[in-house]
Parts: C-alpha cells; structure tokens; sequence
C-alpha cells in the first residue's frame, strides 16, 4: 500500500527527523503504517512481544504500567515536544517483550515501523540516533527513578506493616495494663491504709521487704502451677484458726470474713507469685490479728507492680521497635558514615518478619569490620534479595546469611534452596527491565538498581550463581572507599 501523499511534509514537521532529506523522509514514509486509533484502542500491551516503533502524528498516548497489581501512568505523550514524539523504542532496543501498555486519548494518529524498518530507520538515518538516543538515556533513568519511587514505598508499606504487627501486642499489653491499674489504684488505696491502721512498724517494715522480693521479676508460672499453687494458698488460709472471724472482729466493715472472699485472696495472691512458704514467713512476723489486713494489702500491691512492669516492659519494646526501624532507614544520621553490616541486616530482615514467616533463616555472620558506606541505600539492596529470595521460593524454604571478610572486601552472601535461575537467563538478571516474575509482580529494576548501588555507589561487585536448590547472591565491598 503506497504511503500517503502527504506523509512526507508531516514527518518532516517532527523534531526526531530534523535534518534529514527529502530521499530520507520519502523512505521514512513508504517504510511506516499509519494508523488511526479510537478513544481507547490499544497500541501495545505490557508483556505482548516488542514488534513496531510508533510515531506520533496527532492526538495522545498514555503509557501505563501494572505495578503491585495496581495500574501506573508513565507517561502522557501528545507530540509538542521531541521526548513525547514516539513510543516502543526502548523494548525494540533492551528486551523482546513491552515494558508497558499504550492506548490511545480521543482520537489518535501514529504511523508504525516494524522491527526491521526500525533498524533500516537508524542505519539508514544516523541523524535520528543523534535524537533518539539521549531520549532513550533519560526514559532508562526515568524508569529506574520510578522504580526506585515504587521500591521506596513498597518499602514503606512493607515497614508500616511490619511496625503494626509487631506494634500490636506491646500497645494492646500497654492498653490492657493501664486500665487495670486504673481500676485497681482505688482498692489499693483503700487497702493500704486499712494496713496503715493495723500495722506495727516492724510489721509493716517486714511486708514491704516482703512485698519488694515478691515483686521481682521471676520465672513465669505455666496456668496448671499457678491454678496448683492458688488451691494451695486457699488451703493454708482456711487452715489458719479463727482467721477470717479475727479479721471481722478487728476491722469491721472492712471484709466479710467469709471463705468466698479468701478463695478470692488466694487467687489474686497465688497469681503474684506468693506460696505457702511465703505465708508462713510472713504469718511467723505479724500478729494474728495484723495477718488479713497485710494479706488484703499485699495482693493488690503485687498486682499493681505486676501491671507496671507490663507496661515498662511494653514501652521498652517499642522503644526496640523504633530503634530497628531508625537503624533500617537510617534516620538522624548522616547518609555516609561507618556502618556495621549486620546491623543493617538485621535490621532488614526485622522489617520483613511478616514475609518471612513461613522461611528459615539461618544467619551465619563471621568477623567484618565496619566499613565506610551508605547505611540506608545497603539496606534497599538487602531488602531486594531477601525479597527475591523469598518469592522465588514460594515463601517456604531456608535463607542463609553469611558476612565474612575476604582479603580487603567485606563478603555479604544470600543463599536459597529455592529452584534456581535458568542457566539460560542467568546472564540477563542484572539487566534493567529483565524479570522472571510474573506481570505486574516486578519491574526489572530491583536487582538492576541494586548492582548500581553496589558497584556505583561503593566500588563493590556482585555477582550470582544458581541451580537447584542453590542460588547464591554475593556481594563484595571495599573495606576502603
């Protein structure tokens, strides 16, 4: 089918093919397909085999891309400016399959070279490589820009949930605490001055000595020891003569007397550690008619230092928390410094706990000083292999962690007994846009980006090997930059 008459003079009008003459551009005409596209119609599909290179006549091309199964524009191309005046040449260039998916705004004309009119183009047009080839540079950077973006807030997804996991059980511990000491604070009040009234001064000095050793931290006690121990301390009280009617006689008002109200006692007691040795300490220091009252005041006491340490305990996990999460991201600290590579692997792999739950890992860190480098953007590079990893072993398995120091390089390496890398593809990994996973599920950056960050930013090397069952990713720092 013969090129349109008019064909020539428009793609003379576009910046890409400035200069070149009229030979050149009657070529260009009879070389390309116009086609004129609906509000809508797709020009190309992500994944579908890179097969033409298109050229903007009129109308807008939007570029989308599926990312984390959520769809993500590019790029609006409407032909004003020479970096919006064509599409599909960066798939026809570095991989076989479209990076993305364009589809027409309104109503759009494109004329379209096939693969082998596209490379007649460049050789026959050395002036258009001269054009198109630092557009192509800035697309590149422009997508590993965006990658990184979308990597930075998979990774800050990735840190909210792993925060508001393990967040959970310290706040709710912390929550839980707080209102039982609320509750709890009037009847201790109560008690302890009912113990205030009755109590000798060597009485009361023995039951806050006692009140103090009981409070320490001690062993947890399994339900059945505690449930044991509670039935025990119920039969000691009922066995001591005339204790519940001394304690009505002596301080009316205060308690029933009756057996209910022990058995009560005894669980609260039992449940703050107190046996029976501790009773008869404490029965063998005070006066028969002191004994409920102290009883009545120790319980609560012990229940509230309980409660506190829970909530001393709960604050100090998240203050932990905090610290895991400032040693992964690097806050408050300058973005070079001497870091310690465990450090940041640790920390990396307590962010991840979430996804790590159905994997082993086995850590096995030898002696390696700290090194001069970028804390934050390492832990981006750990993130993207352990990440990787995981999915490629289906989220079960055994991740293997190893830093040893090899001459003046420090030797970080990541072993899973996943399937393995074809051997086939083993040389592309590195490659930007080149994944294994399924659409939507990968860039084609993450490892990409992550030998830049490498090699760029700290000298280093990485490099992998894989068969199944084993698939090693190692990567070497300088000890000096």
């Amino acid at each position: 089918m013969p090129a349109p008459a008019w064909l020539s003079e428009r793609l003379a009008r576009i910046e890409l093919f400035s200069g070149l003459s009229p030979e050149q551009l009657d070529w260009l005409a009879g070389a390309g397909v116009v086609r004129t596209l609906d509000d809508g119609e797709v020009l190309f599909v992500e994944g579908a085999p890179a097969d033409a290179f298109y050229v903007l006549l009129s109308g807008e091309i939007v570029v989308t891309k599926l990312v984390a199964g959520r769809e993500q524009v590019l790029a609006r191309h409407v032909g004003d400016t020479l970096e919006h005046q064509f599409v599909g040449e960066l798939p026809l260039l570095t991989s076989d399959e479209y990076l993305a998916t364009a589809l027409a705004v309104c109503r759009a004309q494109v004329v379209a070279y096939g693969r082998d009119a596209f490379y007649d183009m460049l050789e026959r047009c050395p002036q258009v490589c001269r054009v198109l080839l630092p557009v192509l540079a800035g697309r590149i950077n422009a997508m590993e820009r965006q990658a990184g973006r979308s990597r930075m807030l998979e990774g800050l997804g990735l840190l909210a949930a792993g925060l508001a996991h393990e967040l959970n059980n310290p706040a709710s511990a912390a929550v839980r605490a707080a209102r039982e000491l609320r509750t709890l604070a009037p009847a201790l009040a109560a008690a302890a001055v009912r113990w205030g009234r009755v109590g000798e001064e060597p009485e009361l000095e023995h039951v806050a000595r006692l009140r103090e050793r009981l409070a320490a931290p001690g062993a947890p006690r399994d339900p059945l020891a505690e449930a044991e121990a509670a039935d025990d301390v119920a039969d000691w009280l009922a066995d001591v003569e005339d204790l519940a009617g001394d304690h009505a006689g002596d301080h009316a008002g205060d308690h029933t007397g009756d057996l209910a109200g022990l058995e009560d006692l005894a669980g609260d007691l039992a449940e703050q550690g107190v046996d029976r040795a501790a009773l008869e300490e404490l029965a063998a220091a005070l006066r028969p008619a002191a004994l409920v009252a102290a009883l009545d005041y120790l319980a609560p006491a012990l229940r509230a230092a309980a409660l506190a340490g829970d909530v001393a305990e709960a604050a100090e996990r998240v203050v932990e928390l905090v610290r895991r999460t400032s040693a992964y991201t690097d806050l408050d600290r300058a973005p070079e410094r001497d870091a310690d590579l465990r450090e940041g692997l640790e920390a990396t792999l307590a962010l991840m706990a979430p996804k790590l739950r159905g994997v082993r890992v086995r850590r096995e860190y030898g002696g390696v000083p700290d090194l001069r480098a970028f804390p934050s953007e390492l832990n981006q590079v750990w993130t993207n292999l352990i990440d990787n990893a995981v999915d490629a072993m289906g989220g079960e398995g055994e991740l293997t962690i190893l830093t040893r120091r090899e001459g003046d390089h420090a030797v970080v390496e990541f072993r899973d007994n996943g399937p393995g890398i074809p051997a086939e593809v083993l040389p592309q990994v590195f490659q930007p846009f080149f994944t294994t996973k399924d659409l939507g599920k990968g860039t084609g950056l993450g490892l990409h980006v992550s030998m830049d960050i490498v090699a760029a930013r700290h000298g280093g090397t990485m490099e992998v090997t894989s068969e199944p069952g084993d698939t090693r990713f190692v990567v070497r720092l300088p000890l000096k930059p």
